[in-house]
């Protein structure tokens, strides 16, 4: 069954932080504050991001995203390079506001980039540091430079993301009223440096929209040109959102501002038939002609099934000692997407699925019914749970039969896996025992990537 995209024609609200606390604490967490969006700053090639927070909060924030996350590393202006000013007692009483006006003022004479965010932790914004009036002294002198409001009580870094977004578009790219470029699409997913495939993935969804003939403005990581693609966003003829709701506020968000449509497809793409699927929708909305997008599809099936031919005289030899049911434990995309893939490319059956990212309660009845569709006759009710006892404890209800079960998880669940006697492939934040450089799991070439990385790990658990 192909995955259901969910069209939303109704202009968003205006974007405010959602309130995404957990009730209580939570042990093993699995996101950082809002004040993490600082690494989709850094994502964004020669952009920088400037912290208005108390010390070592910018520091804790990357730290967990950029390096104990598949030690991805920092790029042009993340990890050690974002300066902050390290807010003391000083500023909690008097204000920071002259903390951050010469900070701002050194940044811009000492470091080059295309792009300043200054971002805000809890301290200034529990004192109400006017930030916009001192950043937009900085914006009436030509700087390129904007603010965002992301102090860590307002919520985790899925919402800090969709607040730069935002702060972007509205304060760099600005108004448009001009022409649309046919075949240019903004693609809005995954989350830069908390999916610690994203630069892969991002390459593979380049590469795949640029096949069926259209030209992608991906705004993050290496496949993008930086500042001018987030200065094309109102040029481009219409949003592609590949997640159940994260940058659907930011769709909506531009549906309103500049009339541009938006197509929502609940999942990025994973396998042969997925991708399939998905590429010929948005064809189809992009009113792209068909026998162009059957001869890109046709040339890449048949590179992929041959190598899924091959990977068949493994798979059929093997059997009794591979995984026949599987856990998947991550952020509402993540989980679709790869409980799709295994269902309806392996043939695996879903023991459980467990949602960490707080998705906000509007998005979870489309989630749940998601999940309930993955295939003809497969579904399963996710449970949504932040705190590990709560995930952990979702998993041991799981039923995964006599076969030793297949959890796509986090670092967290290794010691789980262990008492399962099972397979564990870290897929999510924190992943603290993988090394990421390029690697994706999207598309028909990402998915050939995961095969190996799921097999290789069934039949090496014992060595």
């Amino acid at each position: 069954m192909a995955l259901n995209p969910l069209k939303v024609s109704r202009p968003g609200p205006a974007l405010e932080i959602p309130d995404l606390a957990h009730e209580g604490p939570i042990e093993q967490v699995r996101y950082a504050c809002a004040l993490g969006a600082m690494q989709s700053v850094a994502a964004i090639p020669r952009a920088i991001p400037i912290t208005h927070c108390g010390p070592g909060c910018a520091d804790k924030q990357c730290g967990a995203l950029a390096f104990n996350n598949a030690y991805q590393g920092g790029g042009w202006g993340g990890l050690g390079v974002a300066p902050s000013t390290n807010a003391t007692q000083r500023e909690v009483i008097f204000g920071g506001e002259e903390r951050l006006r010469e900070l701002i003022t050194h940044t811009l004479d000492l470091m080059e980039a295309d792009l300043f965010v200054v971002l805000t932790g809890c301290i200034p914004d529990l004192i109400g540091d006017d930030v916009p009036s001192v950043v937009k002294e900085f914006q009436t002198r030509g700087a390129p430079i904007v603010y965002a409001g992301t102090g860590g009580f307002r919520g985790n870094n899925y919402a800090g993301h969709e607040v730069v977004t935002r702060a972007i578009i509205d304060q760099f790219a600005g108004p448009y009223d001009g022409p649309r470029e046919d075949g240019l699409v903004n693609l809005w997913s995954p989350l830069p440096y908390q999916d610690h495939l994203w630069r892969g993935d991002l390459t593979e969804l380049k590469r795949l929209l640029e096949g069926i003939g259209l030209r992608a403005n991906v705004l993050f990581g290496p496949g993008s040109a930086g500042v001018s693609e987030w200065r094309a966003i109102p040029r481009a003829q219409f949003n592609l959102v590949l997640s159940p709701w994260l940058g659907l506020a930011t769709a909506q968000h531009l549906e309103a501002k500049y009339g541009q449509p938006f197509l929502h497809i609940p999942a990025p793409p994973i396998g042969g038939k997925q991708t399939s699927e998905v590429l010929r929708k948005i064809a189809a909305f992009a009113g792209l002609p068909q026998p162009q997008i059957e001869s890109f599809i046709a040339a890449e099936e048949r590179d992929y099934y041959g190598y899924i031919e091959a990977f068949s005289e493994f798979y059929s030899q093997y059997r009794w000692g591979l995984p026949a049911r599987f856990a998947a434990v991550g952020d509402a995309a993540t989980t679709l997407a790869l409980s799709s893939f295994a269902v309806r490319q392996l043939g695996l059956v879903p023991a459980a699925a467990v949602i960490t990212d707080n998705t906000p309660a509007e998005h979870r009845a489309a989630v749940s019914a998601a999940f309930r569709s993955l295939d003809t006759d497969v579904s399963i009710d996710p449970v949504f749970a932040e705190d590990s006892y709560e995930v952990h404890a979702a998993i041991r209800a799981a039923d995964f039969k006599r076969k030793p079960p297949l959890i796509f998880g986090t670092t967290w669940e290794r010691d789980l896996a262990k008492e399962l006697r099972g397979f564990i492939l870290e897929v999510g934040f924190p992943a603290s025992y993988e090394v990421v450089l390029s690697r994706s799991y999207a598309g028909y070439r990402g998915a050939l990537t995961l095969i190996e990385r799921i097999y290789t790990t069934a039949i090496s658990r014992s060595a």
